[in-house]
């Protein structure tokens, strides 16, 4: 069962990609397997069906599934969950950075600060 903070720090999106993708990782979602529906996932979520519909072009991107048209999506073949993950993450941090006008050394110094803070 997934949840969604629409109060949080994190896009509705992008916590329904790490949900998946943690699914996919953990083996609950295996290599075949339909997901649900844009519009069922939206309604059991309390999300407008274009914010599942970008997850799932998020997760479709990173090769964790593919869409099959009237057949659902499905779980994809092959790809490395965390990975996908990290980079979806680094994406929207670095658009949201970009926007900031920070350039990309500095935007690489954050990061290493960060992650030597951890």
């Amino acid at each position: 069962m997934m949840t969604i903070d629409h109060h949080g720090p994190v896009p509705p999106y992008q916590q329904i990609c790490e949900q998946i993708a943690a699914r996919i990782e953990a083996g609950e979602l295996t290599v075949g397997a339909r997901l649900p529906s844009v519009r069922g996932l939206a309604e059991e979520l309390g999300v407008a069906p274009g914010t599942v519909a970008k997850a799932y072009t998020e997760l479709e991107i990173a090769g964790l599934v593919a869409a099959h048209g009237r057949s659902g999506t499905r779980v994809a073949a092959g790809g490395d969950a965390t990975r996908a993950l990290a980079a979806t993450a680094a994406d929207d941090f670095a658009q949201r950075v970009r926007r900031l006008g920070i350039g990309t050394e500095e935007l690489l110094r954050i990061v290493r600060s960060s992650v030597e803070r951890l």
